[in-house]
C-alpha cells in the first residue's frame, strides 16, 4: 500500500511567479536556476546545516524524493514531468516518486496549467515568440497538449501580429544599407525563427518596408499580398 506522509509544505506559486524570461530584457528564473548563496549552495534551503556542513540525504525514498523536489522548486517553477525525470535520474523508485508528485500537486506546488500560462505570457512578452514556438517549448517540458492549447490560446492573432511588427521595427535599423532582397531575408528569417507563420511574416515585413519608403510595386514582386 502506498504510504502518504503529511508534510508541512510551504505554498509557493508554481507557475506565474518566476517565469520571467531572458532575451536581453529580464533574466528568467526558470532558465537561470535558483539564486546562489554566499556559500555556493545555489539557494538550497536544505543543503547545509549550521556552519555550512552539508546535511546527509534522508534514506527513506519518499523523504529523499520530497527533499529533491523542494530543492528543484526553490526559485524555479517546474513541470511535473521535469520533476519526475529528475527523480528517476537520482534513482528514486517509481512508487515513491509518484507519491511525492501527487502530494505536491494536491497542495499546489506543481501546477502545469499555471506554469504554461505564465510561460506563454513571459516568453511572448520578452522574446516575442509566436504561438507555434511557445507550444513547441512547452511540449519539450512535458506539458499536456490540452494544457498547451489553452495556454497559447491567450494570444490572439491580432496581438501576435502586433508583436511581429514590433520585432521588425527594432531590426530595421540594422538592415539599412543592405539590398532589398537581403533585408527581406533577414527580417522574414527573424520572424520565422520565432515561430511566426509565413503569411504573417511576409505581410509584416512588406508593411514595414513600405512605411520606410521602399517602392510598393517592387516589394509586391518579392512579397505578394497574403
Amino acid at each position: 500500500m502506498t504510504r502518504r506522509t503529511e508534510w508541512p509544505v510551504e505554498q509557493t506559486a508554481p507557475g506565474a511567479e518566476g517565469i520571467q524570461d531572458s532575451g536581453g530584457l529580464a533574466p528568467s528564473r526558470a532558465e537561470a536556476g535558483p539564486p546562489r548563496t554566499s556559500r555556493g549552495t545555489r539557494g538550497d534551503p536544505e543543503a547545509c546545516g549550521d556552519g555550512g556542513q552539508r546535511l546527509p540525504e534522508p534514506q527513506d525514498p519518499v523523504e529523499r524524493a520530497r527533499a529533491i523536489c523542494l530543492r528543484l522548486l526553490t526559485g524555479t517553477p517546474r513541470t511535473r514531468r521535469q520533476l519526475a525525470e529528475a527523480l528517476a535520474e537520482r534513482g528514486i523508485p517509481g512508487e515513491a516518486a509518484e507519491e511525492v508528485l501527487a502530494r505536491f500537486e494536491d497542495v499546489g506546488l506543481i501546477d502545469d496549467t499555471a506554469f504554461a500560462a505564465a510561460w506563454v505570457e513571459s516568453r511572448h512578452h520578452s522574446r516575442g515568440l509566436a504561438r507555434r514556438a511557445l507550444a513547441r517549448e512547452l511540449r519539450t517540458k512535458g506539458v499536456d497538449s490540452a494544457v498547451i492549447d489553452d495556454a497559447v490560446g491567450q494570444l490572439d492573432a491580432e496581438r501576435e501580429e502586433e508583436t511581429a511588427r514590433a520585432l521588425v521595427e527594432r531590426k530595421l535599423r540594422a538592415t539599412r544599407g543592405l539590398d532589398r532582397d537581403r533585408r527581406i531575408r533577414r527580417l522574414a528569417g527573424l520572424l520565422a525563427r520565432k515561430g511566426y507563420a509565413e503569411g504573417v511574416a511576409l505581410r509584416v515585413v512588406r508593411r514595414a518596408l513600405e512605411e520606410e519608403g521602399e517602392d510598393p510595386e517592387a516589394l509586391a514582386e518579392r512579397l505578394p499580398e497574403v
